[in-house]
């Protein structure tokens, strides 16, 4: 999975007025005069997610406090493998970031709880590895 910087600023755009249409108004005057809340990889300002595609903060990362993403952008992903985590076993494959290949987390592949499902096709952004834009 990779998106190159120069279609981000396009797909972000259209990510955020297609956000706005589902809830049915329009972009507010400090949405066009800003842009949408980008977070960036901590070592190169690589844009990696968008605010909106928050699901939680509570998670724990390798490094400290971590997010759950639904989506992620300008990364590569690793090899699978199978990993014991606070809440069980998941396939994870960790994501780098495309430009500078630092390690910012992971994806999760599959999850063997049922409770944990909700995980799978999710990223995971470590706190310390990324860095807001556009606040």
């Amino acid at each position: 999975m990779q998106i190159h910087r120069n279609s981000s600023s396009l797909l972000l755009s259209q990510t955020r007025y297609a956000y706005r249409q589902s809830l049915n108004r329009w972009p507010s005057l400090m949405d066009i005069q800003v842009g949408p809340r980008i977070y960036s990889c901590s070592k190169c300002s690589n844009h990696v997610s968008l605010h909106d595609d928050i699901i939680s903060k509570c998670f724990q990362g390798r490094s400290g406090r971590a997010f759950l993403f639904s989506h992620a952008m300008n990364v590569t992903m690793g090899t699978k493998e199978n990993r014991q985590l606070i809440t069980g076993m998941h396939t994870v494959a960790d994501i780098h970031c495309s430009d500078c290949h630092e390690l910012l987390g992971w994806k999760y592949i599959q999850a063997y709880a049922v409770t944990q499902k909700y995980k799978e096709g999710k990223f995971i952004l470590e706190k310390a590895k990324i860095v807001k834009e556009n606040w």
